[in-house]
């Protein structure tokens, strides 16, 4: 009898530049006020996004020096790359291993650009093998965490026995832009910040959680509500419709789909994770997922303490449950470009 997927151990990190919002609230308008003139009635999302601190790859002044392309591609390699080994090493560390026990890499990130990838970076600082399969995945903005998850057990499934390494890792500040005067972008510097979050997936026996079942839904027609712009001076971000709205209409629907293929329904759920993309995000996913107000306390605080990150930010939330103590079923759930809700059904050790 084959052995299931288990989740064994889970680390994250974060960057050495703590940001207070205010801060980052007061540089905006520094930069934005005096040539965009709905600057002032945007300035409310900085109070209203639920968020208190970020960390960052470089500190704040460096933003307002209008680095080019190949500086910011240069901050990503440099600073997702420690995030990388630091998570790693935590995850690893857990499950009473080293890289070196580790057969298959599987690296999400969606903020910049590195070839040979990452986890190829950093291969001789952290010391994996040379035979270790390696598996970045790109362009699965916010869902990458729960996604590649997802691809992460899949891949531990085909070969039991072996340790497969999942690290999802981004610096979404490097995407602030100064020169942009947008809507989106200003928005953009209110939310996000950089982390990394890594996990050990393995077929064998015990562990945190089985991997019970996976799935996603991509929406027709809705590739422009969140992705990049691609210019001479960086990556730019786009939000072109308001996600919030489209969370609380289409989100049950997709879920219930999802959980069906497996014969299970939303009732079967005794905690859904959710990817916390806001604060009006988090209320929209309550309301549609028909959860009390105030059910998504570790999505709040996660938010309130890292801002959003992007791909790892839904494992924050997972590794908070956890040291909180894992309901019998848990949805690992996030949404990202696409327009992709992506979730994962963990049962409980028992």
């Amino acid at each position: 009898m084959s052995q299931s997927v288990k989740l064994v151990s889970i680390g994250t990190a974060v960057p050495p530049y703590a940001i207070a919002q205010q801060d980052v609230a007061y540089a905006a308008h520094r930069a934005f006020s005096s040539r965009y003139a709905d600057f002032d009635r945007l300035a409310k999302v900085f109070e209203s996004s639920g968020i208190r601190r970020r960390y960052a790859v470089r500190p704040l002044d460096w933003y307002f020096k209008t680095p080019g392309w190949p500086d910011r591609n240069e901050a990503f390699i440099d600073g997702a790359g420690a995030l990388f080994v630091s998570a790693a090493e935590k995850a690893l560390q857990d499950a009473g291993l080293s890289a070196a026990d580790v057969d298959t890499i599987v690296t999400v990130t969606s903020t910049g650009i590195a070839t040979p990838s990452l986890e190829a970076q950093i291969s001789a600082t952290i010391g994996f093998r040379a035979d270790a399969e390696r598996v970045p995945v790109f362009g699965l903005g916010c869902a990458g965490g729960v996604s590649g998850f997802s691809i992460a057990s899949r891949l531990a499934a085909s070969r039991p026995g072996t340790v497969v390494l999942l690290v999802a890792v981004e610096t979404c500040t490097l995407a602030f832009r100064i020169d942009k005067l947008t809507k989106a972008n200003i928005v953009a510097t209110a939310l996000f910040g950089d982390g990394a979050a890594a996990c050990v997936l393995r077929a064998t026996d015990g562990g945190i959680a089985e991997v019970e079942m996976s799935g996603q839904h991509t929406w027709p027609n809705t590739l422009d509500i969140m992705g990049w712009s691609v210019d001479p001076e960086g990556l730019g971000v786009i939000f072109d419709r308001a996600i919030p709205p489209f969370a609380a209409d289409n989100i049950a629907p997709a879920m219930s789909t999802i959980l069906g293929r497996s014969g299970l329904t939303s009732g079967d759920v005794d905690r859904f994770a959710c990817h916390p993309g806001g604060a009006k995000v988090i209320d929209a996913l309550e309301s549609a997922l028909q959860l009390g107000q105030g059910s998504l306390n570790h999505e709040r605080d996660v938010l309130s303490d890292y801002g959003n990150m992007s791909s790892p930010t839904a494992l924050f939330v997972l590794d908070r449950l956890i040291a909180s103590g894992l309901p019998n079923r848990t949805m690992l759930t996030a949404m990202g470009p696409g327009f992709t809700l992506s979730g994962v059904s963990l049962k409980a050790a028992a």
